[in-house]
């Protein structure tokens, strides 16, 4: 099996895996990271969210040779030194404005938010609906979790 090696939350991991292997199963299973979740297995969800090189990624779409060499960021490095630390200020704010039900979908949300802020800070309620359009919460309307993207993305300006 073939060796990849990866910057995961800005630590380096080399890991051998079978080239059929997905950076969903790579990140839950090899690096034992569970927060990224897996809940359809056809990329239509978002549960699966994370970054790679920058940009979000469905982890169920993309076989983790090709994030060879690449920087990997999941929901789990967005906090600082927790349990005692704090929070992402897009983690607090879905707390704050209660943006989730049962959970499993927070990770993608909360993911693809921060790095829709990041690409525009100063993003209107349309733009959010428009960029958590590939995530998909079955528990819970949007409006708070919209609510929550709005706040967060003010904390995160600043």
């Amino acid at each position: 099996m073939p060796a990849i090696t990866v910057r995961v939350n800005g630590l380096e991991v080399t890991k051998e895996v079978d080239a059929r292997t997905l950076l969903s199963t790579f990140i839950r299973e090899q690096l034992k990271l569970t927060g990224t979740h897996v809940g359809c297995d056809t990329s239509q969800c978002g549960a699966c969210v994370v970054t790679l090189n920058g940009k979000t990624v469905k982890s169920c779409a993309v076989f983790a040779w090709e994030a060879d060499g690449g920087e990997i960021g999941t929901i789990e490095g967005l906090s600082k030194d927790l349990p005692e630390g704090e929070l992402h200020p897009m983690q607090a704010a879905f707390r704050e404005h209660h943006g989730l039900q049962c959970g499993f979908c927070t990770p993608g949300m909360v993911m693809t938010a921060v790095q829709m802020v990041k690409n525009n800070p100063d993003i209107d309620e349309d733009g959010i609906k428009h960029g958590l359009e590939g995530n998909i919460c079955r528990c819970t309307g949007y409006q708070n979790i919209i609510e929550a993207v709005k706040t967060g993305a003010k904390a995160m300006r600043g």
